[in-house]
């Protein structure tokens, strides 16, 4: 009996097998990271936006068995104990005692009827917090002609008409304020502030005559926007990152994207730039030519290109919270080692906020760092590399990813140990950045690139006040009346900063 077929059909049987079994485990690992990848869109789109583990949850996933992998050497560590003393905060008062009061005293109905009759032995008093709502006024501005009584060849004369944003302009700098406040600081689109001024006030504004008011308040508070660009720009020492905004494509009728770049010194000002692209060329824009200093940045690699393209003018400083995320998200796929990385990064958080709560100076935040910052860092590293060797990760999941991620990052994550000036993470530029975020949500666009560019000019103006505590309407409606008076030598006495030398800070409320 002939033998031979079945061998070959068994053969060939056992190719199919090893075939399957080999496309069924790489369903598998394509199933697992699409399931991950899921998981982070749901958390994303549902979960709680805050990155916060505290000590028993992380105590917690330490504890659990690994699922995926094993790893003594990152397991077995034994982790340092971080001292930050932490201050009381003082009690707020129930109500700020800056606040206007209207007093109404009420007397009984016998000492109404007889006052000469009683005599006032004390007072109880009851306080109420009430809020009167904003109003409209014409403002008329009256200027009378006189003629000499005597000398009667004499011209009559008239005093001349004060300085002005607009000749003939209707809206005053009041007015003009509250415009940039609703829709900058309270995210109101125009066409709502049209409705309301109609609906409550009875004032009929076009929402074109607020977009032109608008770029009116742009162009005038462009010279204080060049100046706090300046001088972020003149510290050697910047963080930077962008976001997406649309704009709308004149013509099609579409949108098209956008992007507000941001500069931020931290304990300084911020400042926006728009760009209708996210290119590298956008940084040459952005970064003055003659910039030398340090640029703090995510991973994104327009940077690096940048960077490269100064030849050495320019050092990349990373950021910890970018990292710390990457490993957060990967959290549920590797709760025990991603559990690990993010304590230890917890552990570097301590010394920043140990540091803030001494307010410790440069050299001071240097030495404390490569104290106690730098064998935390050194421990991340090793086990970093550790992991990446053993190729038990697949580089698409999300802890390959922030193994990836963090490697590749570490030369500019290192940066601040050894520099004192620059902080642990990109968290400040991005503080500054949020309150976009909010009004895309409600303006969705803007109406064209130029647009843009005054939206670019007014939030630099409203954020590098608010990191001041001024009053946003207060500081634009002095500033707006103050500008046509004033010469290009005269900017600096008007800037968030030296404005807010002559004022006391108002406190700060969340964008």
């Amino acid at each position: 009996m002939n033998t031979a077929p079945l061998h070959a059909e068994l053969s060939s049987l056992r190719e199919l097998v090893v075939a399957l079994k080999a496309a069924l485990e790489l369903s598998r690992q394509e199933n697992t990271l699409l399931r991950q990848k899921i998981d982070l869109l749901v958390r994303r789109v549902f979960g709680a936006s805050s990155e916060r583990l505290d000590r028993a949850q992380l105590e917690l996933l330490l504890q659990l068995p690994a699922l995926t992998e094993t790893n003594p050497a990152v397991a077995g560590v034994e982790e340092p104990k971080v001292a930050v003393s932490r201050s009381r905060k003082g009690r707020v008062p129930r109500l700020p005692e800056n606040l206007p009061v209207v007093e109404e005293v009420i007397d009984p109905a016998p000492v109404k009827a007889a006052p000469q009759s009683w005599r006032c032995i004390g007072q109880e008093v009851s306080e109420q917090l009430d809020f009167e709502p904003a109003h409209f006024l014409r403002r008329r501005i009256v200027r009378r002609k006189y003629v000499h009584r005597v000398d009667l060849d004499q011209s009559p004369v008239i005093a001349p008409l004060p300085e002005c944003l607009q000749e003939r302009g209707l809206a005053a700098p009041g007015l003009l304020a509250h415009i940039l406040v609703s829709k900058y600081c309270d995210h109101l689109p125009l066409y709502r502030q049209e409705q309301i001024f109609i609906r409550r006030y009875g004032v009929h504004l076009p929402r074109q005559t607020l977009a032109r008011w608008v770029a009116l308040a742009a162009d005038w508070l462009k010279p204080i926007y060049e100046h706090i660009r300046t001088g972020v720009m003149a510290g050697g020492y910047v963080q930077v990152d962008e976001t997406p905004v649309n704009y709308l494509e004149p013509g099609y009728g579409r949108t098209k994207q956008g992007y507000l770049w941001t500069g931020s010194r931290p304990g300084g000002d911020v400042f926006f730039r728009w760009e209708i692209s996210r290119a590298t060329a956008c940084l040459h824009n952005l970064i003055p030519v003659n910039f030398i200093g340090t640029l703090q940045c995510d991973g994104y690699s327009a940077y690096r290109a940048f960077a490269n393209a100064r030849a050495g003018a320019i050092a990349l400083a990373g950021c910890w919270a970018h990292v710390r995320r990457k490993f957060y998200e990967a959290i549920e796929s590797s709760p025990r080692t991603a559990g690990w990385f993010v304590r230890q990064i917890q552990h570097l958080y301590h010394v920043e906020a140990g540091l803030r709560e001494h307010r410790a100076g440069p050299k001071l935040r240097a030495a404390v760092r490569a104290h106690q910052s730098r064998p935390i860092v050194q421990r991340i590293e090793r086990a970093l590399i550790q992991l990446k060797t053993s190729g038990r990760h697949l580089p698409q999941s999300l802890f390959g990813g922030a193994i990836d991620y963090a490697l590749g990052q570490w030369r500019t994550l290192e940066v601040y140990l050894a520099d004192g000036q620059v902080e642990i993470d990109n968290n400040l530029v991005e503080n500054a950045i949020r309150p976009t975020a909010i009004g895309k949500k409600n303006w969705l666009f803007v109406g064209d690139a130029d647009a843009g560019e005054r939206s670019a000019i007014i939030y630099t103006i409203i954020e590098s006040g608010r990191r001041r505590g001024l009053d946003p309407y207060a500081y634009l409606r002095e500033v707006l009346t103050r500008l046509p008076h004033m010469t290009n030598r005269q900017i600096p006495e008007v800037t968030p900063q030296a404005w807010s030398k002559t004022r006391q800070p108002v406190q700060r409320l969340a964008s």
